[in-house]
């Protein structure tokens, strides 16, 4: 027996031809998916929203399922709400703000950095104050005048 041979003209658009709209067919995403998958959050309210859906639906077979497969949720994660809203209730639900933990400021930390500020000020002046009186002993002394010292020894 011999196999029919089937080539690109019985079958165009597999082969890249153009179809009646004039258009390849594309396997383009529909725009509500994105490149790169994204894991769902659902916030404090949400949450509890679903676990008291859940506890309503208790003793109703097959309802759990039915709420988890909407939600597109796994059981783990019904079960560590639960156990957060155990725990603290709507406080345990909230988001936990990600990163570095910022920094309480101390009272003082503020004066203290104002002190260094006003002391390195007073110091640069401190040292150009002493600059020009060395000028003015040295010019003295070249032309001869009397130096006046006020340093009280």
């Amino acid at each position: 027996m011999v196999m029919p041979r089937i080539t690109d003209d019985d079958y165009p658009a597999a082969a890249g031809a153009p179809t009646e709209e004039g258009r390849r067919p594309t396997l383009a995403a529909s725009p509500e998916l994105s490149v790169l998958p994204r894991r769902r959050t659902f916030s404090a309210k949400e949450k509890l929203r679903v676990l008291e859906e859940i506890d309503r639906a208790t003793g109703v077979p097959g309802a759990i399922g039915a709420i988890m497969r909407r939600e597109g949720l796994y059981s783990s994660a019904i079960t560590d709400w639960r156990r957060q809203r155990a725990a603290g209730a709507y406080d345990a639900l909230s988001p936990v703000k990600r990163g570095p933990k910022a920094a309480v400021a101390h009272p003082l930390l503020a004066e203290h950095a104002q002190l260094q500020r006003d002391y390195k000020r007073l110091e640069t002046r401190l040292e150009r104050a002493e600059a020009v009186i060395d000028i003015q002993k040295k010019l003295a002394t070249l032309l001869g005048l009397p130096i006046v010292n006020d340093e009280k020894s």
